[in-house]
């Protein structure tokens, strides 16, 4: 199944300056991408939504790569992304977009990322604004790295669509000084790990989380 875009937004914050000092490195860059689509099974229930998973797989490319234009050749060090339903959907289709196939293609164009790609999603009317949660790629619990964007699309998702959104950052949050391991020196064992000495969770060889 090929999406029905009807639209894409998108959104860029540079913050220059945080609490009355320059950001390091000049800014600090955001930026997410939103296409509104038409949702095929908006009405109705459907049981069986494998149609929908191939959204994902086109959103996730397409918006992508909108995003790393937005970025100006910037590394992308975190991710995220979103889903409004519009009122005669069900949050199971924004599950069917956001969490099948979508982020394959998100890590692939960014060369990668271990941790998983936060994610939130809601039904509500046009107009409606979103937060997307967005952390470190490699590292979820790198805390320099916890941030959040807005996204508002004023005339979408009208009741038959979805809005699936996408958000990268350049780097950590302007101005980041909370305790916990800088970037460099995560070791990247376990994607999920706190950093910083204040829990720390490993995975057994079975994929089980056993904490010291």
């Amino acid at each position: 199944m090929k999406p029905r875009i009807r639209k894409i937004n998108s959104c860029v914050e540079r913050i220059r300056l945080e609490g009355g000092e320059a950001v390091p490195g000049g800014e600090s860059v955001k930026v997410a991408v939103g296409a509104v689509i038409h949702n095929p099974f908006a009405g109705k229930y459907v049981a069986d939504l494998t149609e929908m998973y191939d959204l994902g797989e086109e959103l996730g490319d397409g918006l992508t790569r909108e995003a790393l234009k937005l970025l100006g050749g910037k590394t992308p060090e975190c991710f995220g992304k979103a889903a409004i339903v519009g009122l005669d959907g069900e949050i199971e289709h924004a599950a069917a977009v956001l969490h099948t196939k979508m982020g394959i293609y998100m890590r692939a164009l960014i060369g990668g990322g271990k941790a998983i790609i936060p994610s939130t999603a809601k039904r509500a009317p046009a107009g409606a604004a979103i937060d997307i949660p967005i952390h470190y790629k490699d590292a979820a619990c790198l805390m320099s790295h916890f941030d959040t964007f807005e996204f508002v699309i004023p005339d979408a998702p009208r009741p038959d669509e979805l809005v699936i959104v996408v958000a990268y950052a350049a780097g950590a949050r302007p101005q980041s000084r909370i305790i916990g391991l800088p970037k460099d020196q995560i070791q990247g064992e376990d994607r999920y790990a706190y950093t910083g000495g204040l829990v720390y969770t490993k995975r057994s060889a079975d994929g089980s989380a056993t904490t010291p």
